[in-house]
């Protein structure tokens, strides 16, 4: 899995990318927190529920039916967050099914249970390229840690920075272009 410090990146870019005005700093928000939420399958284990059990990690907290109910909840939420129902829904649910693609993307692990309830089975992409996150923290500190953090700025951060460089330049340049013109409308 990527780590928690990467899932948000998804959200985050695309939130910049659409705008304060269609996504609220509360929504942004949310949909950063839906994108580390299936991750909390890993309370699972000290349950002593196993990894390739549905409810274990990369199981049922990893499928489209988890993020269309999330989403469907954070939709309850709406007016806090400032932004329609809908926008809201879409907004969380993209966030969260983000996250076990980006884990279809790693290089271990047992994939990602995307179309639980309708499969038990776990998903890879064809190709992987995401070093995976070790569980522990101790081999995150050490060595292993490392070559993960590397991956994600690589195939994950790299990317969503340069979207949002380049959604920002886009806005900064629309924004002068209409101050150009009402200026010639002087």
């Amino acid at each position: 899995m990527p780590t928690i410090l990467t899932h948000p990146a998804i959200p985050l870019a695309l939130g910049v990318v659409l705008g304060p005005t269609r996504i609220s700093r509360r929504l942004l928000m949310a949909g950063m927190v839906a994108a580390i939420v299936p991750d909390m399958d890993v309370i699972a284990f000290k349950l002593g529920i196993e990894y390739a059990n549905q409810l274990g990690h990369r199981g049922a907290s990893h499928s489209i039916v988890f993020a269309l109910a999330l989403g469907l909840l954070a939709a309850l939420a709406a007016p806090w967050l400032q932004a329609k129902r809908w926008v809201t829904m879409a907004f969380v649910s993209f966030a969260c099914v983000s996250h076990p693609l980006l884990d279809m993307l790693t290089t271990g692990g047992l994939g990602a249970a995307i179309w639980w309830p309708f499969s038990d089975q776990r998903h890879f992409f064809p190709v992987q390229f995401i070093r995976v996150s070790p569980l522990t923290m101790g081999r995150f500190l050490g060595p292993a840690g490392l070559t993960v953090i590397k991956s994600e700025l690589l195939w994950v951060w790299l990317p969503c920075l340069s979207l949002i460089v380049a959604a920002l330049a886009m806005r900064k340049s629309a924004h002068s272009k209409s101050n150009a013109s009402c200026i010639a409308c002087d």
